[in-house]
């Protein structure tokens, strides 16, 4: 009986070890982010880590949930699907609001505004957006799923006005454009100026005119409202406190 009690004794004091422990390790999980780092400055590589506005804004809302974030690397095309699935909390691409989009996901509040601008190569005819809209029949190069491919595939070559290549990276579509395979390239203005100075001995240059102004916000699985709550709280303060504007500040210079 003596044994027995004792036995118990140990068993109890292990327990209560254990379940303080518990109460000092954190509990808030892991946020996990799905994006496609090929679209500086808001996500592309450094070394081997992912970096980039979308990166900090992440961090910085995965800090106010006491979280630790989680990013993984996909095509673009898949991150609404995984984000719709709950394969992943949230999708950060430098992603665009849209009707179509909206029934897919939901959204968080806009942290920044993107402007979508066209990309060629020096000498090249096309000089304007409206150029795109006249007899050229251009080739006009895009990264798959973007809001560049929704435009250019609705505007341009719905109408038959040209036909439109969609690649899986940006760094793709530059190479089509460096040899001749595409005449221009529509794409976000902050990753088109990043990609044609890092492509400086090529000859591009970015028109002066814009395509469209767009919104971006962080893609959520619809329906989850709890998510979007916290995220929509923890990205209203990062906005009140300057620490978004001080991301893209850091990253984009006029």
């Amino acid at each position: 009986m003596k044994k027995f009690s004792k036995v118990l004794v140990v068993i109890m004091a292990l327990v209560m070890v254990l379940a303080f422990s518990a109460c000092g390790e954190k509990t808030g999980g892991t946020l996990s982010m799905a994006t496609e780092a090929t679209f500086p400055p808001y996500e592309y590589y450094d070394g081997d880590a992912i970096v980039g506005i979308d990166v900090e804004i992440a961090q910085a809302i995965a800090d106010k949930l006491g979280m630790k974030l989680e990013i993984t690397d996909i095509a673009f095309d898949s991150i609404i699907p995984g984000v719709q699935s709950g394969k992943y909390d949230i999708g950060l691409a430098g992603m665009t609001v849209t009707d179509e989009r909206l029934l897919e996901v939901d959204f968080s509040n806009s942290y920044a505004t993107g402007v979508q601008v066209v990309i060629v190569k020096e000498g090249s005819p096309i000089t304007s957006v409206d150029d795109l809209f006249g007899d050229g029949n251009y080739t006009i190069g895009t990264q798959t799923g973007t809001t560049g491919f929704l435009y250019a595939t609705w505007d341009i070559a719905d109408e038959g006005l040209g036909t439109v290549n969609s690649y899986a990276k940006t760094t793709d579509a530059i190479e089509a454009l460096k040899t001749d395979k595409i005449d221009c390239i529509i794409l976000d203005s902050a990753p088109a100026q990043a990609l044609v100075e890092a492509n400086a001995d090529a000859g591009l240059i970015i028109l002066d005119t814009e395509y469209a102004v767009e919104d971006y916000a962080i893609a959520m699985q619809k329906g989850n409202t709890e998510l979007q709550e916290k995220v929509n709280k923890a990205l209203d303060e990062l906005i009140a406190d300057g620490t978004v504007q001080k991301i893209l500040d850091k990253y984009i210079t006029d």
